[in-house]
């Protein structure tokens, strides 16, 4: 027996030989192509920002992955056909990322075609000064701003000057939570309300603020969104829209000039437009997000079933995040999360408008109305939320860990509602002694079929919480009358930097008072980014779930079946116990594709680039003759800022 074991190891290092040549073969042939590689016991080198290898910390154990292991269960599963629902998502998660790049414009002309083909209308007066500076800093894709054109698109349906009225006198009450920044000449004029939120948005505009016409942007400096249109207003707005659609010839690629509305000093005599505010703090806020809804969604429809409105985001093998976009909206989900998320349950402000507002926003629920920008927090050099690579070691000398820190905030913290927040809910389900007596659902391998997984109700995860989780309180905050509740029910950690969070091979990312700063960085590293949320931002149509990150239901239920995949469980054959083979392969590529595509669209030149575009259709918005102005031409003089078409993207590639 031991002769045959023998022999079946010379035998698959024979292969693994083999294999590793026809690999460097086929990367020469290649020339560059990013192909993923059959053979998994490649290590991939990790650079620091000075481009030397990251030393392992000496004080972490080496916990031997998988593909290391000359065991007898690792050669029974490495030639399995694994079928667990994971693998399915990850393999449609690059068809989607594929089917994306594929569809990039490649050349100006290229450009202009495709936006008049898909919003019905020239680009706006600049447009091709902003396609050269999105190309000289190696803009990615030059399509992505769907988000912006869905923004705006309402605003169509509103008088220009009232636009304007409104952006210009929206600061003007300190406690409405508006700041101010006015443009004019070229230059930032003046900051109204002045904070680090307006002053670091004043430095995102400074590289193209000399191209932009006069115009007032009010930006929400709540941590909170602002408006909910009821829906059918927004149907009105929307449809209204639609008729101004038009592709002119001879339209005039330039501003309009004396326009009036502006705050004060083009203005002395201003028309003042009420934004309608009004407050609720610490009330449901579903009870105002389901005014946006269609009548027949589940949040209004008092008939429909959480099974069908769980259906259309989720498997139930598993109950793993099929559908990323549907599984935060509101619609679908809310009445399941009303109480299960602090902003939801009891947000600790809410300013609010059912009027369509001009309000420039970092994030927002899908039902909310705010135009999105890029997060200041992003742009705004800060330690607490900036990526370092100092601890982002490979992943194999990474703790097999799921890490989390934070304050206690997300709304309002009493006795009778700390439960219910998100981020405590997050903190007890990942706590061993909480969870010692608790069951849980994951996936099982099937003794009787190896590689096909079967629902497990019974699991009871105290014991691999208490290996493979670092979640945590750092302090209290956000209490009413204050927090000493919590003297008796949470021991606070020591304050982790985030570097020092790259230590661990899973990062999970929750919400606070709103969307979490922090997601940048957790993408830039090589650990692998979960993230649950209900916030929308700017970034979200070039992030792809299962391909980029992992996403997690709002109610956390799936958690365990996520870790269990990835981290492993069990052993084979152990008679009524749960076995999941370990997936520690596809974690590292999930991690490595994230931060790869991060290096690509999270850029500080992407937040300027993505901030031009807007403010360029901003300021069509508010231009008097906006139905007659924007670039008429075929595109064709800009070829040298053509980029490189891209190579076939197949299987997963990289372009």
């Amino acid at each position: 027996m031991a002769t045959f074991d023998r022999g079946k190891q010379r035998l698959f290092l024979s292969l693994a030989i083999v294999g590793v040549v026809i690999l460097v073969v086929n990367l020469g042939l290649l020339a560059g192509t990013d192909v993923p590689s059959r053979i998994k016991q490649i290590s991939i080198p990790y650079k620091d920002k000075s481009g030397q290898d990251t030393p392992p910390d000496p004080n972490l154990p080496k916990l031997p992955s998988w593909h290391h292991d000359n065991s007898d269960t690792f050669e029974e599963l490495a030639s399995i056909n694994d079928q667990h629902p994971i693998s399915e998502l990850m393999k449609k998660g690059d068809e989607a990322w594929n089917q994306y790049e594929d569809s990039r414009s490649m050349t100006f002309k290229e450009t202009v075609r495709k936006y008049r083909k898909t919003y019905g209308r020239h680009p706006p007066p600049g447009f091709r000064e902003w396609y050269k500076f999105a190309r000289e800093r190696n803009v990615h894709n030059v399509d992505d701003f769907t988000q912006i054109m869905d923004d705006l698109r309402p605003f169509w349906g509103v008088e220009p000057a009232e636009i304007r009225s409104l952006a210009a006198h929206m600061h003007e009450v300190d406690a409405d939570g508006v700041s101010g920044l006015h443009i004019r000449d070229g230059k930032v004029w003046k900051l109204s309300n002045s904070g680090w939120r307006i002053e670091t948005m004043s430095k995102m505009v400074q590289p193209f603020v000399s191209t932009l016409p006069d115009m007032d942007i009010a930006m929400n400096r709540l941590d909170q969104p602002r408006v909910v249109v009821p829906w059918d207003e927004m149907q009105r707005l929307l449809a209204a829209e639609e008729t101004t659609r038009r592709v002119a010839p001879g339209a005039l690629a330039e501003w309009s000039t004396n326009m009036t509305g502006f705050w004060k000093n083009k203005d002395p005599a201003p028309t003042l437009t009420d934004a309608g505010w009004f407050r609720a703090p610490g009330s449901q806020y579903m009870n105002i997000a389901k005014e946006g809804c269609p009548p027949e969604s589940h949040a209004r429809d008092g008939n429909s079933s959480v099974e069908s409105a769980e259906a259309t985001y989720k498997i139930q093998q598993g109950g793993f995040v099929t559908n990323f976009n549907l599984s935060s909206d509101l619609c679908t989900i809310g009445p399941e999360i009303q109480d299960k998320h602090g902003f939801l349950y009891a947000s600790s402000s809410i300013v609010a408008s059912k009027r369509l507002l001009p309000i420039f926003g970092e994030c927002k629920v899908n039902v909310n109305n705010d135009i999105l920008f890029p997060a200041n927090m992003y742009y705004k050099d800060d330690d607490r939320y900036e990526y370092d690579s100092k601890f982002d070691y490979k992943w194999d000398d990474k703790h097999d860990s799921m890490i989390w820190r934070g304050v206690t905030s997300g709304g309002t913290n009493t006795v009778e509602t700390y439960k219910n927040m998100h981020r405590h809910r997050l903190v007890l389900l990942s706590n061993g002694t909480v969870m010692a007596d608790q069951k849980f659902r994951i996936m099982t391998q099937n003794t009787n079929q190896p590689g096909a997984y079967n629902n497990y109700d019974n699991f009871g995860p105290g014991e691999f919480a208490l290996k493979h989780t670092d979640v945590g309180f750092t302090e209290a905050a956000s209490c009413v009358p204050d927090c000493h509740f919590y003297d008796d029910v949470f021991a606070f950690k020591n304050i982790t930097t985030l570097s020092e969070q790259f230590e661990s091979k899973f990062v999970v990312d929750v919400d606070g008072h709103s969307f979490s700063g922090r997601w940048h960085a957790f993408l830039q590293s090589r650990s692998l980014g979960i993230k649950a949320t209900i916030f929308r931002e700017w970034h979200d149509s070039r992030l792809f779930a299962w391909r980029h990150f992992v996403p997690l239901d709002n109610r956390y239920d799936e958690l365990y079946s996520i870790l269990t995949y990835f981290i492993g469980l069990g052993k084979p054959g152990e008679p009524n116990k749960p076995y999941v083979q370990r997936h520690s392969f596809e974690g590292r590529k999930l991690g490595r594709q994230g931060s790869e595509w991060a290096s690509k669209v999270l850029r500080k030149e992407d937040i300027e680039i993505y901030m031009y575009r807007l403010l360029l259709e901003y300021a069509r918005l508010i231009d008097d003759n906006r139905d007659m102005i924007g670039y008429s031409g075929d595109g064709s003089e800009l070829d040298k800022y053509d980029a490189k078409k891209p190579m076939s993207v197949a299987n997963g590639g990289h372009a």
